[in-house]
C-alpha cells in the first residue's frame, strides 16, 4: 500500500513474521516480528522458554507371530494379531516418564509362536498382539487356537470337526479378535489376525483368512496405518490369506513366512502345510510418538537404552522412539 505526502510518495512493504521455522535474528534473540506472530497465536511470551506440560501420543505394541505349520498335515496358520494400538491428545506429563517399544513375537517351527509385547509411555500401556494358533502334531483337538491381545491371533485349522477359534481382542478398545479357522476341505483354511481396525476374516474351504485391517494416524506430519493383522495360511491348495493394511504379514504356503512390519505392530503371516514343520512369522515391532508445539523446549534428555529420532513438522515437535526402554526427562 502506498500514502502521498509532501515531498514525496512514501511506500510500505508488508513484512511476513517469522514463524518457528525461520530465525529471523540472532539465536536466543526474537525480532518484534517474530513476537507478533507467536502473540498472536497466544503463545507469547513462553515461546521457546517453558518446558512441555502436555503431549499427544501413538502408542503401538509389538504385532503376534502367525501360526506355523508344526506337523505337514491338514493345516493352514492363523495371522498374527496386530498389536494394540492407543492414541491421545493433551496427555499431562511430569518431570520424566518411562518409554517402551515392544518387540514383535517370533515364530516357531516346533510350537505356537509368541504373543507381541507391550509398549508404554508413561502410564499408557498398549498390548502386545495375540499369536496365530495352528495345528498339533497330534491330540484329541489338534486345533490350536489364536490368543488373545491387543488385537487377537487368528485361529489354527485342523482335519477334524474342530475349526480353532480367534483369539479375542483383550483388553478391549485396542483393537479387534481375530478370525476363526475351518476344518472344511480342500484348503482347511486359517482365520486372519485382528487389526485395529478390523477383525481378522473366518478361514474357508477355499482361502485363509484376511487379516483385519489397521488404523491411520497423522501424528508423525503424514498419515501412516499402523496395526494390521496378519494374514491365514491354508492346506495345499485354496488361496493365502493377506496382512491387513498397516504392516501385516501375509501367508505363505511352505518356505520363510512373511514377517509384520517392522514399527507397525502388524501381526506376521500364517503358513500352510508344505510336508516339512514351517515357522510363521514373527510379529513386527511397535512404536511410540509424541508431538507437542515447538514453542516449547526440546527433551532435556533421553536414556541411552532408546532409539529415537526428533523431526519437526508445520509448528509441532515430534519424538518417534522405535526401539528399546529407558527414562525420558523433560
Amino acid at each position: 500500500m502506498s500514502k502521498q505526502y509532501p515531498g514525496g510518495l512514501i511506500t510500505k512493504t508488508p513484512v511476513t513474521p517469522a514463524g518457528p521455522s525461520q530465525t529471523g535474528a540472532a539465536s536466543g534473540v526474537w525480532t518484534l516480528e517474530q513476537q507478533a506472530y507467536w502473540a498472536k497465536l497466544g503463545l507469547w511470551p513462553t515461546a521457546g522458554v517453558l518446558s512441555p506440560t502436555s503431549v499427544n501420543y501413538l502408542v503401538v505394541a509389538g504385532g503376534g507371530a502367525g501360526g506355523g505349520d508344526l506337523s505337514g498335515g491338514l493345516t493352514g496358520g492363523g495371522g498374527g494379531g496386530a498389536g494394540g494400538m492407543k492414541t491421545g491428545s493433551s496427555f499431562a506429563i511430569g518431570a520424566s516418564f518411562t518409554v517402551t517399544v515392544g518387540a514383535g513375537g517370533p515364530g516357531s517351527s516346533s510350537a505356537q509362536g509368541a504373543s507381541g509385547f507391550n509398549s508404554v509411555f508413561s502410564s499408557i500401556t498398549s498390548t502386545g498382539g495375540g499369536a496365530g494358533g495352528n495345528q498339533r502334531p497330534s491330540g484329541p483337538n489338534i486345533y490350536v487356537p489364536g490368543l488373545a491381545g491387543g488385537s487377537g491371533g487368528g485361529g489354527g485349522s485342523d482335519g477334524t470337526v474342530n475349526p480353532g477359534p480367534g483369539g479375542s481382542a483383550t483388553p478391549s478398545g485396542e483393537g479387534n479378535a481375530g478370525g476363526s479357522g475351518t476344518y472344511t476341505a480342500p484348503a482347511y483354511g486359517g482365520g486372519g489376525g485382528g487389526g485395529a481396525g478390523a477383525v481378522g476374516a473366518n478361514g474357508t474351504s477355499s482361502a485363509g483368512g484376511n487379516g483385519g485391517t489397521g488404523s491411520a494416524s497423522s501424528i508423525s506430519g503424514s498419515s501412516v496405518t499402523y496395526a494390521g493383522g496378519g494374514g491365514a495360511g491354508t492346506y495345499t491348495s485354496g488361496t493365502l490369506g493377506l496382512g491387513g493394511a498397516g504392516g501385516g504379514g501375509n501367508a505363505v504356503r511352505g518356505g520363510t513366512s512373511n514377517n509384520g512390519t517392522a514399527n507397525l505392530g502388524g501381526g506376521g503371516g500364517g503358513n500352510g502345510a508344505s510336508g516339512t514343520p514351517q515357522a510363521g512369522g514373527s510379529g513386527g515391532s511397535g512404536v511410540v510418538i509424541i508431538s507437542y508445539p515447538s514453542t516449547f523446549t526440546d527433551l532435556t534428555s533421553i536414556d541411552v537404552g532408546l532409539t529415537y529420532a526428533k523431526t519437526t513438522s508445520g509448528v509441532n515437535t515430534i519424538y518417534t522412539f522405535t526401539a528399546g526402554t529407558g527414562t525420558v526427562t523433560v
